[in-house]
């Protein structure tokens, strides 16, 4: 097939999506299917990947609230840019306004919303659930919902990456969802990465021994991922047992950050690491992973630590939800920092003597199975059966 993805949040400058177009770009074209990444830029280019994968870039306003991004605001441009790249199989990567349209495109491609983001969670909820329901909320907010109600309607797939996306929206009359979980790279992750002595370095980093517990926190610093809760609870914890945090990441929240820390000596915050197989060893050597955010339409850093053999401390709501089951962590009350603390003292107080080796989907099957979808959304066939077994296949052991 040739694959078309009208990529609005695709930015060269780095992220989440980036990385997720690179790994679609590579993989693709080993499955035979050619890959063509259509995103906004300041004009015209073509950007050759190999002989089956390339970005091209139309004209476009950069979008105003962050420089690095630019947004689809021509939609005959568009609409003349998909036709010019005559798709077997169309896909786009934001539920906003360019989702609307590539439903309004007349050609006669299949096509597929995928579930980058979930504004509900990262927004509305985040907001307005400390003062209200979550049920006046989406009330408050039917607007989005009818936007996705009739997109549902006009896609063949609404893909999510995670169970409880998939449910909150099928609940909701968000027609043809499916679960594809993303994956992780292959090889990296793994209890066999753990060093005993990377480990003790980093509780000394943090002013405490090595009987002591390490906590790593894994992600962007900015105000959905709630990294001044995460640190409120482990200071709150840090009173029942020694327990260091390390924090890894970047973003515009890290002077909220560290003063949220006031000079706490056992948590950390450091940049991100970039080596990935020092990022692994990293994680590995941690006793858990901490989360706060229930916006995450996956969550990769609580995959990854699930694969190291890491347990994983996360909302009860959202894509990092998932990986807490089956005994793979504890969950808490999304938002309250009290619960992630006693979720936490729950754990740490438990934790298994030995990191288990967790089976976690790869990247290359997932894109096994999501391709296997499109082919079968291409011969006619509904999102009920098909993917949902292709989905089962990949999820989270």
């Amino acid at each position: 097939m040739r694959i078309v993805d009208v990529c609005a949040f695709y930015t060269p400058h780095g992220g989440g999506v980036k990385t997720y177009v690179e790994q679609k770009m590579r993989i693709g074209p080993e499955l035979g299917h050619e890959i063509i990444i259509l995103a906004p830029g300041d004009r015209h280019e073509v950007i050759e990947r190999g002989p089956m994968a390339r970005i091209v870039t139309i004209p476009a306003p950069r979008f105003p609230l962050d420089r690095k991004y630019w947004y689809f605001k021509d939609e005959d441009a568009l609409h003349a840019a998909i036709t010019a790249l005559a798709p077997d199989f169309l896909e786009v990567s934001s539920p906003w306004r360019s989702a609307s349209m590539v439903a309004r495109w007349p050609g006669d491609a299949p096509r597929a919303l995928v579930m980058h983001a979930d504004p509900l969670s990262a927004y509305a909820y985040r907001w307005f659930e400390p003062i209200m329901s979550r049920e006046a909320i989406d009330r408050s907010f039917e607007p989005f919902w009818k936007h996705l109600r009739e997109l549902g309607h006009q896609f063949e797939r609404v893909v999510c990456a995670s169970g409880e996306l998939r449910d909150r929206l099928a609940a909701g009359g968000v027609a043809h969802t499916v679960l594809h979980p993303m994956g992780i790279e292959a090889g990296l992750f793994s209890p066999k990465r753990r060093s005993p002595a990377l480990r003790r370095r980093l509780l000394e980093m943090c002013g405490l021994p090595e009987s002591a517990k390490l906590l790593i926190g894994v992600g962007r610093l900015s105000p959905e991922k709630r990294w001044p809760m995460i640190v409120d609870a482990v200071a709150a914890a840090s009173q029942s047992m020694p327990i260091g945090l390390v924090l890894l990441g970047a973003g515009n929240q890290k002077t909220r950050i560290l003063k949220q820390v006031a000079g706490n000596p056992h948590i950390k915050l450091l940049k991100a690491e970039k080596d990935r197989a020092k990022f692994a060893t990293i994680l590995a050597s941690a006793d858990a992973l901490i989360h706060g955010c229930e916006a995450e339409t996956f969550c990769m850093a609580a995959a990854e630590a699930r694969a190291s053999g890491v347990p994983v401390i996360v909302p009860d709501r959202g894509g990092a939800a998932d990986h807490a089951r089956g005994g793979a962590g504890v969950t808490y009350s999304a938002g309250s920092a009290m619960a992630a603390a006693r979720a936490t003292l729950r754990l740490l107080r438990n934790l298994p003597k030995a990191s288990p080796e967790v089976k976690v989907v790869s990247t290359q099957g997932h894109f096994e199975a999501l391709f296997a979808d499109y082919a079968s959304a291409r011969r006619g066939e509904g999102p009920e059966g098909t993917a949902r077994r292709l989905s089962e296949n990949v999820q989270v052991a």
